[in-house]
């Protein structure tokens, strides 16, 4: 895997749009949300459908076509830095294929932020752009808005980024030893229902697959690792780090299914990195290259995630 290509980092007074390609936002949050944004200095525009929900399944904010309309008008924006999804849910499988590549490729390399179901489009982001994104907290989420280490991280990946390029662990190594390589990954569930779409890589070979996910029992965690190591998903992986498991079970369950399913690869397994479902998440780019230190319980950015 080569790395991809950093969209440039915000600035004050920088134009951000929020959108809601998945599931429905609660406008109280949303608000929230947009008052730090503003205190950040910077310029937060909502898109036209961002509070729709759904008229027939309550779990989509609004319909497939104005979700992709919203994002696509958001992005060839040329007023627009960055784009904030407001938060996750389901939908954004539903919309991606939606979207007009070859105008946002025009629209040239902006900054994306968003995680859990957004997993979709940070997979589409890189095959289809060749674009660096950032795995990182919703625009309306309840860590965003109340958190302060999750909005101080995430602040300093968009301005300052090179002042965040090691993100440390709380554990020992599952498996030891060091690797190398482009980090790429998400929400392990969304990453499984990936597999046979356009913008499923066909390896992770020579990369560092990030992987994190929110509400599956250890078992459902078993099937969804297998489903990406009969794939060949993992094929060739560089190396492999672990963000927060919420909701999952007993963490000590879940690290036998790590050790079952990941111990065998043959590649230093980092856990409880502190990306995904938890309080005070961290924010992680996808697309740059980066070691993976197991043994020392880190993840170094070889250069800043924004230019």
């Amino acid at each position: 895997m080569s790395a991809l290509v950093r969209p440039p980092r915000l600035v004050p007074g920088a134009r951000v749009a929020v959108v809601a390609p998945s599931g429905p936002v609660a406008e109280e949050r949303l608000a929230a949300g947009l008052d730090i944004l503003r205190g950040w200095d910077l310029d937060p525009v909502v898109q036209p459908h961002v509070l729709d929900r759904h008229g027939r399944l309550g779990y989509l904010a609004g319909t497939d076509a104005d979700r992709a309309a919203d994002l696509q008008r958001a992005w060839c924006d040329p007023d627009v830095a960055a784009v904030l999804c407001a938060r996750g849910g389901y939908g954004a499988q539903r919309m991606v294929d939606l979207l007009d590549w070859e105008a946002l490729r025009a629209a040239g390399p902006k900054v994306l932020v968003g995680f859990s179901d957004v997993t979709a489009l940070h997979r589409a982001f890189a095959a289809r752009l060749g674009l660096v994104t950032l795995y990182g907290p919703a625009a309306a989420g309840v860590d965003f808005v109340k958190n302060p280490r999750t909005q101080q991280h995430l602040r300093a990946t968009l301005f300052a980024p090179e002042t965040v390029r090691t993100i440390a662990s709380g554990r020992p190594a599952l498996v030891p030893g060091r690797a190398r390589g482009v980090t790429l990954g998400g929400c392990l569930s969304l990453l499984a229902a990936d597999v046979g779409t356009p913008s499923a890589p066909p390896i992770a070979r020579g990369g560092l697959l990030l992987l994190e996910d929110v509400g599956e029992a250890p078992y459902r965690v078993d099937r969804l690792l297998t489903q990406l190591v009969r794939s060949g998903r993992l094929d060739g992986v560089a190396g492999i780090g672990l963000g927060s498991w919420a909701d999952c079970g007993p963490y000590e369950e879940l690290r036998a299914v790590f050790a079952d399913r990941l111990g065998g690869l043959g590649v230093p397994v980092l856990e409880e990195i502190g990306f995904g479902h938890c309080d005070a998440a961290l924010t992680v780019p996808f697309g740059v290259t980066a070691e993976l230190d197991a043994t020392a319980g880190t993840l170094t950015l070889d250069e800043p995630a924004l230019r």
